[in-house]
């Protein structure tokens, strides 16, 4: 379960919606990995591909970026009020 108020894992999120980072959950590694490719706390990401089973593919920063899902259920994120 995510860690802040009205929060959810980025593998939660149903492709066309987006959502703002907040914080990545269980250690430093992975924090690394996803701050080089771009995910930083307060950027906009959009969820281009989420078939709900398999890789997804979202947009950061003007670039699509393919996560496999257990990568995913470690970004906590809002959902944008579009």
């Amino acid at each position: 379960m995510p860690f802040k108020p009205n929060a959810i894992f980025l593998s939660e999120i149903n492709t066309g919606e987006s959502a703002f980072v907040l914080d990545f959950s269980n250690g430093q590694g992975i924090a690394g990995r996803l701050t080089s490719l771009g995910f930083t706390p307060g950027v906009e990401v959009k969820m281009t591909q989420n078939f709900g089973r398999g890789p997804l593919i979202v947009t950061v920063r003007g670039t699509r970026v393919a996560l496999g899902r257990g990568e995913a259920a470690r970004i906590c994120v809002q959902r944008s009020l579009e």
